[in-house]
């Protein structure tokens, strides 16, 4: 069964849709099968993806409120060699839409429930703020990636973001966890990035990726483009950042995969 990660950060800017789109490519590099979902009414991640949000038939908003089927809205990045869920700015009138429906929260996780069997990795692309479509990432998801700059209001961003998953384990979704912090626009010639770096790595230990994605003018452009850095400039230090990134991420999945079944065994 795949693993559903949401890509989440209250604060904006910080880099969630350009890891969203690099990750799920560069997962997608390593042979694994990934689906992206974009849940931000921005569709920034589908254009990213090489999708022109205006032309689409069927998206995210259609699948919240019941209009169609997953199968009916899934598109192929042929760029980034992963399907995706898009999204366009009607997505906004589902947050309407399902304030007074049934089930409103988990909307996600039960589309999710007929595919993740065909996906490796599935990655959502939740918007920056705590809405109803935030919501439905967290609820639909194992764990949570948290892209954030090394700077200081990230970490009360960061803090406000971890009360919000508390919240969510507490009433949705008890078996969300934090999967990894990402530090992103990393440049190590900045006291302020090493002094949050290190206060990140003191509170948070293993849960800190030590992979860390540089500040880098190729992750800029290639959203511009419509393809991940790994299709526009394989060479570039942000696609191979990501490629790094995402061979840690399978590397701790493994791991985890084996110390589980090890204590199931152990409990035979």
């Amino acid at each position: 069964m795949g693993k559903v990660l949401a890509i989440a950060n209250q604060k904006g800017g910080v880099g969630k849709t350009t890891t969203s789109i690099n990750l799920a490519a560069s997962l997608a590099a390593t042979k694994r099968k990934v689906l992206l979902i974009d849940l931000d009414p921005q569709g920034n991640a589908t254009m990213g993806s090489g999708i022109d949000k205006s032309a689409l038939e069927h998206s995210v908003y259609e699948l919240l409120t019941e209009r169609c089927e997953l199968d009916q809205a899934l598109c192929r990045s042929e760029a980034g060699k992963y399907d995706l869920l898009p999204a366009n700015g009607d997505l906004t009138a589902a947050e309407v839409e399902l304030l007074d429906k049934r089930m409103k929260e988990s909307r996600l996780r039960y589309a999710l429930a007929s595919v993740r069997d065909r996906y490796d990795f599935i990655l959502i692309d939740c918007p920056p703020s705590l809405n109803m479509l935030t919501v439905n990432g967290l609820v639909a998801a194992d764990s949570v990636i948290i892209p954030m700059q090394c700077e200081y209001y990230a970490l009360e961003g960061l803090s406000a973001l971890i009360n919000t998953i508390q919240r969510i384990t507490a009433q949705l979704n008890p078996s969300l966890k934090i999967e990894g912090l990402l530090r992103t626009m990393y440049d190590p010639r900045n006291s302020l990035t090493l002094e949050v770096s290190s206060q990140l790595q003191e509170h948070f230990g293993d849960k800190l990726y030590k992979t860390v994605i540089p500040r880098n003018v190729r992750l800029a452009e290639a959203p511009s483009f419509g393809m991940p850095a790994l299709a526009y400039d394989k060479q570039s230090r942000g696609a191979v950042a990501y490629l790094a990134l995402a061979g840690e991420l399978v590397r701790r999945s493994k791991q985890a995969a084996r110390a589980a079944a090890a204590v199931t065994d152990a409990n035979e």
